[in-house]
């Protein structure tokens, strides 16, 4: 088991080591396996990638991201600039349904409401917006609305587990109700709990994923 300081030496290195983070602009606090991080970047998209770097260091149980994205003047543009934008990337985009999706942008924060089927619609157009000029933050409200028996979820989830992550499948427990997966049990590592997680995202009923696993490594 690692101590809080060999964590916080393992993510300061990590950061380091990501090329789209400028990691001398952010802090980073240890305590208790709980990672802090703190500071200002120049786009929102290097916030995500500081997040997602954390996520592959061993040791890590959960993660307060502090950080505030400050955009250099160049950067800069209107709501409603921003707003065209993004109606453009979901216009264009085959694989998004547009007339579900709602849009409001507020100081460069966008806000996303309406429904999908999918779980995978939603990250391909927040993945994109994480890149977009002029965001400083994106909420995700958008629900996924999609009719399935409780039965064929939990049995696909299953067999998903099985194939992605065999040697934590029999740890893990999986209850469904409305189209809510809550799932109990633990990981050796973040990286499983991120493998227990995607499997069950996909799958077409599934609304919302409750992760209650213990990290044991």
């Amino acid at each position: 088991m690692k101590t809080d300081t060999q964590v916080q030496l393992d993510v300061v290195a990590e950061l380091k080591y990501e090329p789209s983070v400028n990691a001398t602009q952010i802090g980073v606090t240890v305590s208790e396996g709980i990672v802090s991080l703190f500071g200002q970047v120049d786009h929102y998209s290097e916030k995500m990638h500081a997040e997602m770097a954390i996520q592959r260091v061993s040791g890590v149980k959960g993660l307060a991201m502090e950080i505030e994205v400050k955009l250099p003047s160049l950067s800069k543009r209107s709501d409603s600039d921003i707003a065209h934008s993004i109606d453009n990337i979901i216009s264009w985009s085959t694989l998004i349904p547009k007339e579900h999706i709602h849009i409001k942008v507020e100081d460069g924060w966008v806000t996303l409401s309406g429904h999908v089927k999918w779980n995978y619609q939603k990250l391909i157009l927040t993945g994109a917006l994480a890149h977009l000029l002029g965001v400083t933050g994106v909420s995700d409200q958008i629900a996924i609305k999609h009719d399935l028996a409780k039965s064929v979820v939990k049995n696909e989830i299953v067999l998903a587990l099985n194939r992605r992550a065999q040697s934590e499948a029999k740890n893990i427990t999986i209850d469904i109700k409305d189209g809510e997966v809550t799932l109990t049990g633990t990981v050796n590592s973040w990286n499983e709990r991120s493998l227990v997680n995607h499997a069950a995202w996909s799958n077409a009923g599934v609304t919302n994923v409750i992760d209650k696993l213990t990290l044991v490594g």
